[in-house]
């Protein structure tokens, strides 16, 4: 037998965030019930692996209020405005960084957090992108563009964990993913 929803019902909704009660029916034919949350308004999530045409990888490092830590990650964002996500990525990485990409390539769908939320990834390549200026921030956000050659890139990485700074757990493959799209 396969696993089967038999419904889900909303336990609480804030002003970002719903949690949710979903029922399934397993492979034995226990139902069970299972809590999670949803992003209220949101239609995808992206991250951008920004490539130079210098040789680096822009990375943004920034304070997450969940975590009480700043957490070093690939410029990424929310599509709360019903577009395309290639423009929510490209969007996202101007504001957040500064740099602007001409081209992206999808390299990469999932869930984040398959255990706990709906969230769905989608992550691409930009090569070549191009500094145009200051970053554009949204009025919560404080973010630090850090620049790192891809030459040496893990070992760098590394060095940027401390006691209030964590380094997002899908860098390093994300990183692999996008460097053997680009073919280098």
């Amino acid at each position: 037998m396969k696993p089967e929803i038999l419904g889900t019902k909303t336990l609480w909704e804030g002003n970002f965030l719903r949690s949710i009660l979903i029922t399934y029916r397993n492979s034995r034919g226990e139902t069970i019930p299972w809590e999670a949350f949803q992003r209220i308004g949101v239609r995808g999530i992206v991250a951008v692996v920004p490539f130079t045409a210098g040789g680096e990888i822009l990375l943004i490092k920034q304070f997450r209020p969940p975590l009480g830590r700043y957490v070093v990650e690939f410029p990424a964002g929310l599509n709360d405005k019903d577009e395309p996500l290639e423009e929510v990525a490209r969007r996202e990485l101007l504001e957040e960084t500064g740099y602007r990409a001409d081209k992206l390539k999808a390299i990469a769908e999932g869930p984040l957090s398959s255990g706990a939320s709906t969230e769905i990834l989608s992550v691409y390549l930009a090569e070549e992108v191009v500094y145009t200026g200051r970053q554009r921030l949204d009025e919560v956000e404080e973010i630090e563009v850090i620049r790192l050659p891809v030459n040496g890139f893990h070992e760098r990485l590394v060095r940027l964990r401390d006691d209030e700074t964590y380094i997002d757990l899908k860098i390093p493959g994300l990183f692999e993913l996008a460097r053997r799209e680009k073919g280098s």
